[in-house]
């Protein structure tokens, strides 16, 4: 990478980061978003390279054979990742954030050594479980996988350099904030 510092933000599903990057970019508006790829058809609304880059399955795989992704993944029948050309286009132009699960946050740190991973953790799983029942949107069958896959995704925290707990919002926002001037200004 050259100019720009590159910082990998993950966490559970319902941990609230969207919100905590949505607030961090606000305050930071010159920090940059990777935007991803995915084989899925851009939903009414979406701008091919806004919201995603669209692109056909066939292009997707051919994408993979030649090495194109830092990392990716399939679900829900599609495939989703991150590019190397968008990290390292977007990191000559300054520092940029990636909101990326754990195992996509290892293969980036594989790539992109000097990348700083934080992982924004729930006060508790109980708590996490509580704010994924009040989106009212989740079934018991959906619970059940997400309450798994938090408890095995609270097991990769150590593997991160920072963790940030999300127990009150504008305190988590200024602990991410923080985390990041800190690196910039290295």
């Amino acid at each position: 990478m050259s100019n720009g510092h590159l910082f990998v933000i993950s966490g559970s599903s319902g941990v609230g980061k969207g919100t905590i990057l949505k607030h961090v970019m606000q305050r930071m508006p010159e920090l940059q978003f990777s935007v991803s790829a995915t084989s899925r058809p851009p939903r009414p609304g979406e701008t091919n390279g806004v919201q995603y880059f669209f692109v056909t399955e066939e292009a997707f795989r051919q994408m993979i054979e030649h090495g194109a992704f830092v990392e990716y993944d399939y679900h829900m029948g599609n495939y989703y990742g991150t590019l190397k050309s968008e990290i390292i286009n977007k990191t000559k132009e300054g520092s940029m954030l990636l909101d990326i699960e754990p195992v996509g946050a290892l293969h980036v740190r594989e790539i992109f050594p000097e990348a700083t991973l934080i992982y924004v953790a729930p006060p508790s799983l109980e708590e996490l479980e509580n704010r994924l029942r009040g989106r009212n949107d989740t079934s018991e069958e959906q619970m059940k996988l997400r309450r798994e896959r938090a408890a095995w995704e609270s097991t990769q925290m150590e593997k991160y350099d920072y963790v940030v707990v999300n127990d009150i919002l504008e305190n988590c926002v200024e602990n991410v904030l923080h985390i990041i001037r800190e690196k910039m200004e290295e």
